[in-house]
C-alpha cells in the first residue's frame, strides 16, 4: 500500500534549502524555538464517546495487511499485525498520548523512575498490584529478568531483531517486594522508558527455543484486555477475545478480529460488508465521502433495462438488421445495467461508513543516494535539495485531503514531540540559482551530452553487491502500517535496532549513467567515497574537498539568474539520475510526487529517468540495496530517537568481515559529528539536553543533504459510523478496552452493535 522505509522499532509501524555559492552553513544548533513541537499539526480522529455511550458485545472486524508471522514483536519477521496484536494483549509499561509523549500506564504500573544516578543509573519500577498474567501468575521481576537476558544480545541462540537499551543493562532484581523491580544500567541510558514495552512472560522470554519458535503461532500466556482465541490461517483471522484475568476497565467488544485484506482491496471489502475498519489509499477517498450523494449514474446509457434489450433485439429482427449484432447489443445493455446496480448497491453499502483522517507519525523524504557518482559530491545534493519547493510537494498529498501541508523540519520527531524544531535553515530554501552555481561549481555545465533517454523503463533484474551489509533486509514486508497515507510503505514496519545487520546493495548497469555501488536506501553507506569520508563534505563547509575533476573549467561562467537550465554535462555525460518509484495501486500519489520533483530538477539542468519497480522489489533489490539515485520513502516517527533514529543517519563503518556495515541508513551518508551527538543524547538523563543535542544531530543532517523530507504522511481510516474510540489515531497508542458500537441513538449513527 505504500512505501515508507522499514520502521525503526517493530512497536509500530518516509527539499531543503542558503545563500549562493557558499557551501557553509550556519552553526549547527538546534535553530527552532522551544514551542515548536507543543502540538502536532492535525488531531487524531477517532469518534471519542464515554464508555457508558457504548454498547456491551459485538464484533469488530479490522483490515491488516497480512497475517503475523510472528506474535514476537522482537524478531525481524514482526510486522504491523504483530504490533497490534501486542499491543492488545501484552502489558506495555509506558504508552504513547496524542502529542506523541510517553506516559505511564496505570494498569501496569503504579511508578517508574530513576532512583539512582552514582555510581549507575538504577530504575525502580513499582506494579500495578492486581496486575497478573492470564495463567493466574503475577507479573513480576522474573519477567523483566528473562526479557534482559533474551535481548540483551549476549546469547546469539536467541534470533533476536534488535537489543537496543537492553544492551546497557547490568542486572534485573526484585525490589523491596514482589512488586518492585530494580533494574541497574552498566551505561547511562536516556530511552530506558522504551523498555519492557511490550513485557513478554518468562514462559515466551526463559529460553531461546520458545523466544524463537514458542510465540510464533500462539500466545498461551499474555496480559491484556484481550488475549488470543485462534489463528485462522484458511479465513486469514486473528481472533482476539476478552481476557477473563483482566483487571482494569473490562472490553467493551467480545471480539476483535484482525483481518488479512490486500491494500487494493480494501473498498471491496467495505463495500461487501467483510471488514469495519480499514485504512485506505487517498485514491479511495472521493468515493466513500460521495457515497451519501445523489446523483446520475456514472454509466452513461446504463438505465436501459432488460426488457428495452430484448425490444431492441425485436425490432431488429422485424427490420431486417442482423441478428447476431442485435444479441451482442443487448448483451451489452444487460452488461452495463447489471454494473450499474452492483455499483449502486456498494454505493449504498459505503454510506454506513466515514473517512477518519489524520496525520501518521511518520514522514516521506527524498533520498538522495551518495555512495558514489553525481551525489557522492554534496554540492549536487545540496543542487538538488535547492531545486525542491516543499511547500508544493506537500500540498500535492495533503491539500486534497484537507490536512495541514506543513513541510516537515526536522529527522528526528515531527510536531507534537519534544524534539521538534525546524532545522531546514542549515541546508536553506528553494533557490534555483543557487542551484545552478552549485551545479557549476560541482564542474556540471551546459555542453555537449548524449541523448537522453526520457521513457521510463522497467527495472531489471539486481542482485546484491558482496560486501556491504544493510539492516533489517530479513524483515522487510509491507506495513503498514500503518498503511495507507501518500502510497509510501514502511517496509511491514519491521523493528531493526543499531546492531542489525543484513545483506546489502546491489548493482545494475545504468547505460549512458555511471554505475552505482550500494545505495542509501534504510541504512548506510556504500561505494568508494562517502560524504563523511574525511573530506568534510558535511561538517567543514568551508573546505571544498569533492573528487578530482569534480569543478568547473577556470572562466566558465554561472547561468544568468532566471536563465532556462538546458541539460549539464560534464566530460559529455549528461547529470541523469535514476529516480526509482513503485508501480503498484496504492502507489498513484507517490508517483504523482515524483513526477513533480522531477519536473522541478528540469528547471536547474538536472535530468532523471524514472525506472518504475514492482511493489514487492522496491525495497528488497532497490532502496535495501542501493540501487537508485533518488527514491521515494518513508520513516515513522519515534519516542525514541535517540536510539532509533540513530541507525537511520549513522555514519557507514567496516565490520570485521571486511564488509560495510550500513544499518540503516540507506543513504549511506554520515558523519562522526552526527553520531557523536546521538551518543551524546542517549546517555543524558537531563531531558533539555537531550533535547538540544537532538536538534543539533538534525541540524548536521540536514547540512549533508542525503535526506530531505518533504511532508507528514495521511493516515486515513475507514470506519463504520457507529463505531466509537478508533479510527486516525495520530501518535496515540489504541486504547482498545475503550473500542465498542454506540448504543441505539447514542451519538451520530445510532445503529445497533453488531453480534
Amino acid at each position: 500500500m505504500s512505501y515508507d522505509g522499514v520502521g525503526p522499532r517493530a512497536v509500530l509501524r518516509s527539499a531543503a534549502f542558503l545563500t549562493a555559492g557558499a557551501l557553509a552553513v550556519p552553526l549547527l544548533a538546534g535553530c527552532g524555538s522551544d514551542d515548536e513541537g507543543s502540538k502536532p499539526l492535525a488531531a487524531q480522529d477517532i469518534a471519542p464517546a464515554a464508555r457508558n455511550q457504548i454498547a456491551d458485545g459485538g464484533r469488530l472486524r479490522w483490515a491488516v495487511d497480512a497475517m503475523p508471522q510472528t506474535l514476537n514483536t522482537f524478531q525481524a519477521d514482526a510486522g504491523a499485525g504483530t504490533t497490534r496484536i501486542a499491543q492488545a494483549v501484552l502489558p506495555a509499561m509506558f504508552r504513547l498520548d496524542a502529542n506523541g509523549h510517553p506516559q505511564a500506564d496505570p494498569d501496569y504500573l503504579e511508578s517508574a523512575r530513576v532512583a539512582e544516578t552514582e555510581p549507575k543509573q538504577v530504575v525502580l519500577y513499582r506494579l500495578n498490584k492486581k496486575a497478573v498474567w492470564s495463567n493466574g501468575r503475577a507479573i513480576g521481576a522474573a519477567d523483566f529478568d528473562a526479557q534482559w537476558r533474551a535481548l540483551s544480545g549476549k546469547d546469539s541462540a536467541y534470533w533476536t531483531a534488535r537489543n537496543a537499551g537492553y544492551d546497557r543493562i547490568q542486572k534485573v532484581e526484585r525490589g523491596a517486594n514482589d512488586r518492585e523491580v530494580k533494574v541497574t544500567f552498566a551505561r547511562p541510558y536516556a530511552d530506558w522508558r522504551s523498555l519492557f514495552s511490550p513485557l513478554y512472560p518468562k514462559d515466551v522470554m526463559g529460553t531461546a527455543n520458545a523466544f524463537n519458535d514458542g510465540a510464533r503461532r500462539k500466545l498461551a500466556v499474555s496480559a491484556g484486555p484481550f488475549a488470543v482465541q485462534k489463528i485462522d490461517t484458511q479465513a486469514k483471522d486473528v481472533v482476539l477475545g476478552r481476557n477473563p484475568r483482566w483487571w482494569g476497565r473490562p472490553a467493551k467488544l467480545s471480539e476483535l478480529v484482525l483481518h488479512e485484506v490486500a491494500p487494493d482491496k480494501r473498498a471491496a471489502a467495505l463495500t461487501e460488508g467483510s471488514v469495519d475498519v480499514a485504512d485506505v489509499d487517498p485514491a479511495d477517498v472521493p468515493r466513500i465521502t460521495a457515497s451519501g450523494a445523489r446523483g446520475g449514474s456514472p454509466f452513461p446509457g446504463s438505465s436501459g433495462s432488460s426488457t428495452a434489450a430484448r425490444a431492441l433485439l425485436s425490432w431488429a429482427v422485424l427490420h431486417g438488421s442482423d441478428q447476431q449484432a442485435a444479441e451482442r447489443e443487448r448483451l451489452a445493455l444487460e452488461q452495463q445495467r447489471d454494473s450499474l446496480t452492483t455499483y449502486l448497491r456498494q454505493q449504498a453499502s459505503l454510506r454506513d461508513f466515514q473517512v477518519r483522517k489524520s496525520l501518521e507519525p511518520a514522514y516521506t523524504q527524498l533520498a538522495l543516494n551518495g555512495s558514489e557518482g553525481p551525489l557522492a559530491d554534496e554540492r549536487v545534493r545540496r543542487a538538488v535539495a535547492h531545486a525542491l519547493n516543499r511547500k508544493e510537494l506537500a500540498e500535492i498529498v495533503l491539500k486534497p485531503l484537507g490536512l495541514p501541508a506543513v513541510p516537515v523540519g526536522s529527522h528526528v520527531a515531527l510536531s507534537g514531540q519534544e524534539a521538534y524544531a525546524d532545522n531546514s535553515d542549515a541546508l536553506g530554501d528553494q533557490d534555483a540559482a543557487q542551484a545552478r552555481d552549485l551545479l557549476a561549481d560541482a564542474g556540471w555545465v551546459a555542453g555537449p551530452v548524449k541523448e537522453q533517454k526520457t521513457a521510463e523503463k522497467p527495472a531489471k533484474s539486481e542482485q546484491p553487491k558482496t560486501g556491504e551489509k544493510a539492516a533489517g533486509s530479513q524483515g522487510q514486508g509491507s506495513q503498514n502500517s500503518a498503511g495507507g497515507g501518500d502510497g509510501t510503505d514502511t517496509g511491514g514496519q519491521v523493528d531493526h535496532g543499531a546492531d542489525d545487520k543484513a545483506p546489502g546493495p546491489g548493482e545494475q548497469d545504468r547505460d549512458h549513467q555511471e554505475q552505482r555501488g550500494p545505495g542509501l536506501a534504510e541504512g548506510g553507506p556504500g561505494g568508494r567515497q562517502l560524504a563523511s569520508d574525511g573530506r568534510g563534505y558535511a561538517d567543514d563547509h568551508f573546505t571544498r574537498g569533492g573528487p578530482p575533476g569534480a569543478y568547473a573549467p577556470k572562466g566558465t561562467a554561472a547561468p544568468a539568474p532566471g536563465a532556462a537550465a538546458g541539460p549539464l554535462a560534464k566530460n559529455g555525460k549528461p547529470l541523469t539520475l535514476r529516480f526509482v518509484v513503485p508501480s503498484g495501486p496504492g502507489s498513484d500519489t507517490l508517483r504523482k510526487v515524483a513526477d513533480r520533483v522531477t519536473a522541478m530538477l528540469k528547471k536547474v539542468g538536472i535530468g532523471t529517468e524514472i525506472t518504475k519497480v514492482s511493489d514487492e522489489s522496491y525495497f528488497r533489490d532497490h532502496i535495501a540495496s542501493g540501487q537508485f539515485d533518488l527514491a521515494l520513502y518513508s520513516w515513522p516517527a519515534s519516542a525514541w530517537p535517540a536510539t532509533d533514529a540513530r541507525p537511520i543517519y549513522a555514519k557507514p563503518l567496516p565490520a570485521a568481515d571486511g564488509s560495510l556495515n550500513v544499518q540503516q541508513n540507506y543513504t549511506r551518508i554520515g558523519t562522526d559529528q552526527v553520531d557523536q551527538l546521538f551518543d551524546q543524547a542517549v546517555a543524558t538523563l537531563d531531558e533539555d539536553e537531550q533535547t538540544d543535542l537532538l536538534r543539533k544531530a538534525d541540524a548536521r543532517i540536514w547540512a549533508a543533504a542525503g535526506s530531505i523530507p518533504l511532508y507528514q504522511r495521511p493516515q486515513l481510516t475507514v470506519v463504520r459510523k457507529n463505531l466509537a474510540n478508533v479510527g486516525a489515531f495520530g501518535f496515540e497508542t489504541p486504547v482498545y478496552q475503550d473500542m465498542g458500537f454506540l448504543k441505539k441513538g447514542a451519538g451520530a449513527g445510532g445503529a445497533s452493535p453488531k453480534g
